[in-house]
């Protein structure tokens, strides 16, 4: 089957746990490869949302129709497409009827002429725009099904309404997201990405963002499999504390169970391409006695629509009293919960630094600054230098006065990439 893609699970941990211990820590890696005649015989359909409400105007607006041109040309041929405009309300632009139009030539062209003539006015409804693209991608449902969203502004919508749509949509299609300039919020497009799967990414030069438009438009066309789930099994009196994606990015998907059997969960990963991603999870098992090993987790990559199993592997523990033994932490393992620990301090210590608690603030950058350092994580760590200063003799940290505000959206966003752990011997 060269048409079809392969799929390889690879599993780290330290199977050995203490008398008393009863977590059961494990990283998944998945690899996907397989033949380039795949990416002509999967299905895709794709929606290009650009913001067009009042303050995008002048150049930004300019920007951005050239950038939907380059979405629409880097579409390859049959894929099915559509481009809405997004104020306050959402409008498809192109094409002019009901549904999506198949990119060729002729259609291609009919849709960068729609784009040229895009204007800045009104409000922005990011919700609506998400509604109008899940109602048209939900006519491909065996197509990947993806959109690409950018905004330059605050969502005007109501928490509730905006919160009712993620959760509506949640799992239906794959949406990244694109943020320009420095009036939009975060954490607005993170809740669009915990909800739809997808990515958001700061554009911090409005004229790269073709570029940006370019690169995630192709990585969509390479997309083979529409929809893959981690289908994991944990015994009687056992409970999956989490799982969540930590590479490339870190995505929780503890809450997106949907319930196979009462041991068993199904955890959606979206659509899958020529990748590589892993996964951490965390089983609370009940208490063995020394010697005994146990099945704590039987986790398999799993086809929804076809129920076609594509590789497993299982997640072991076995209680030991060799100190050396169980102590061990596995290296992938203790890499990615610091990586998680990471995250997790650049967004407190922001949040405490916005509500005006300096100690906080300070503490919690200071301490994120040490942690990407030792993991070499150097893009966070010169970002966070531009948030905290460590005085490189005594040690004290200060919080930086004056902080551009594109350096910190910049932090928050880019604390949701991780590095992949290199150099190691790998564990099981």
């Amino acid at each position: 089957m060269g048409d079809q893609p392969t799929f390889t699970l690879h599993i780290d941990q330290n199977k050995y746990l203490p008398t008393d211990g009863r977590q059961v820590h494990a990283v998944l890696t998945i690899g996907s490869s397989g033949e380039a005649a795949a990416q002509t015989a999967t299905e895709t359909a794709e929606v290009i949302i650009v913001d067009t409400s009042g303050s995008m105007s002048g150049s930004k607006i300019r920007d951005a129709r050239t950038a939907a041109a380059t979405a629409v040309e880097t579409l390859r041929d049959g894929a099915y497409f559509a481009v809405i405009s997004g104020t306050s309300t959402a409008k498809v632009i192109y094409p002019g009827g009901v549904g999506l139009a198949r990119a060729n030539p002729a259609t291609r062209a009919e849709a960068q002429r729609a784009i040229a003539q895009l204007g800045a006015r009104g409000g922005t409804a990011i919700g609506e725009w998400l509604k109008l693209a899940g109602h048209l991608l939900s006519a491909h449902p065996n197509a990947v099904r993806h959109a690409l969203l950018m905004t330059d502004g605050q969502n005007n919508e109501r928490e509730e309404v905006f919160a009712s749509v993620l959760a509506a949509w949640s799992g239906k299609f794959v949406c990244d997201s694109l943020g320009v300039g420095a009036d939009w919020v975060p954490a607005q497009l993170r809740m669009v990405s915990e909800a739809l799967l997808g990515t958001f990414e700061f554009v911090r030069n409005q004229h790269e963002l073709a570029e940006f438009f370019r690169r995630i438009t192709q990585t969509t066309m390479g997309k083979t499999v529409p929809d893959l789930s981690l289908r994991i099994w944990v015994p009687q009196a056992a409970r999956l504390t989490f799982v969540k994606q930590v590479s490339p990015t870190l995505l929780d998907l503890t809450g997106k169970r949907t319930d196979v059997n009462p041991l068993t969960g199904d955890y959606p990963t979206g659509a899958w391409g020529r990748e590589d991603r892993e996964y951490h999870l965390c089983v609370e098992v009940p208490p063995g006695q020394v010697g005994q090993e146990i099945r704590a987790g039987w986790v398999k990559l799993v086809r929804p629509d076809t129920q076609e199993v594509l590789a497993s592997g299982n997640v072991l523990a076995q209680w030991t009293d060799d100190l050396a033994q169980s102590t061990r932490i596995n290296p992938k393992v203790a890499h990615y919960a610091g990586q998680a620990e990471l995250h997790e301090l650049i967004q407190a210590g922001l949040s405490a630094r916005a509500a005006g608690d300096v100690a906080g603030a300070t503490a919690r950058l200071a301490q994120a600054r040490k942690i990407a350092a030792d993991s070499g994580r150097e893009d966070t760590a010169r970002l966070l230098d531009k948030v905290v200063e460590i005085d490189p003799v005594q040690g004290t940290a200060r919080l930086v006065r004056n902080v551009d505000k594109a350096d910190e959206i910049e932090l928050d966003t880019g604390s949701v990439r991780t590095s992949r752990l290199r150099g190691t011997q790998e564990g099981s």
